[in-house]
């Protein structure tokens, strides 16, 4: 989504990509993929809208799954926009490796950096490299001290699971921080965009639309499916309440 701060008045080619891209976004994450042959998995889901793309440190959160070297091959072999999202600690020190890796967003952990104005601050420096610049927040962690901060942040990723591992239980208490969100936005006149990421499938996505969400990273749901192609539409249909 375009931004519409006078600070981003600079020519944003990345971002730029995204203008006009409307919801349910899918966004599959290729942690669920087969490594062994990629490309071919990124081609069973040219259907999809974004392809997420995460990044653990094995500090941040126990995990440790790849870095900036997969994330350019992954550029290299889609044309769609990288949604990165950096599950490690001190994110700033990694943005514009990232940037420069592909990120079409980049996405830190609120709870990686010192305080709110940090977030801020490191959501400037995104921008200012040419990409969409997101945060997001663990099941823990309260939603409501960020709401006066949106217009900084061109998307929220809310985790419906505890960030580090695949494959875990949707979990719907999640979606009351979707409605604040939903809410707060929408009074707010802003354009962020809400993603969802844990637990999405067929059984799970319709609840997390009607709540507000805009975009739907699914892994195991997506890459472990007879047809991702097909899924990744009928993901899309139930968001769209098709």
């Amino acid at each position: 989504m375009p931004c519409s701060l006078p600070h981003c008045a600079a020519p944003l080619t990345n971002r730029d990509r995204l203008v006009g891209m409307s919801a349910p976004i899918i966004s599959p994450s290729i942690l669920a993929a087969d490594f062994s042959r990629l490309g071919e998995e990124l081609t069973a889901i040219d259907t999809a809208d974004w392809v997420h793309v995460d990044i653990m440190d094995g500090h941040f959160v126990p995990n440790l799954s790849f870095g900036p070297d997969i994330t350019a091959t992954v550029h290299r072999l889609t044309d769609k926009p990288l949604d990165v999202h950096l599950m490690i600690e001190e994110p700033e020190k990694w943005v514009e490796t990232y940037a420069k890796a592909g990120a079409h967003t980049i996405i830190f952990h609120v709870e990686a950096v010192a305080d709110e104005q940090a977030a801020v601050d490191l959501a400037q420096s995104i921008r200012g490299l040419g990409v969409r610049a997101a945060f997001s927040i663990k099941p823990g962690t309260a939603i409501e001290p960020w709401l006066d901060k949106l217009q900084y942040f061109d998307e929220v990723l809310v985790m419906s699971v505890e960030p580090g591992f695949g494959g875990q239980k949707f979990m719907p208490e999640m979606l009351e921080k979707v409605r604040l969100l939903r809410r707060s936005i929408d009074e707010q006149k802003l354009n962020t965009v809400i993603e969802i990421d844990g637990g999405i499938s067929p059984e799970t996505i319709e609840a997390a639309a009607a709540a507000g969400c805009d975009a739907f990273v699914a892994g195991s749901a997506v890459f472990k499916a007879e047809d991702p192609t097909s899924t990744v539409e009928r993901l899309r249909n139930l968001a769209a309440g098709v």
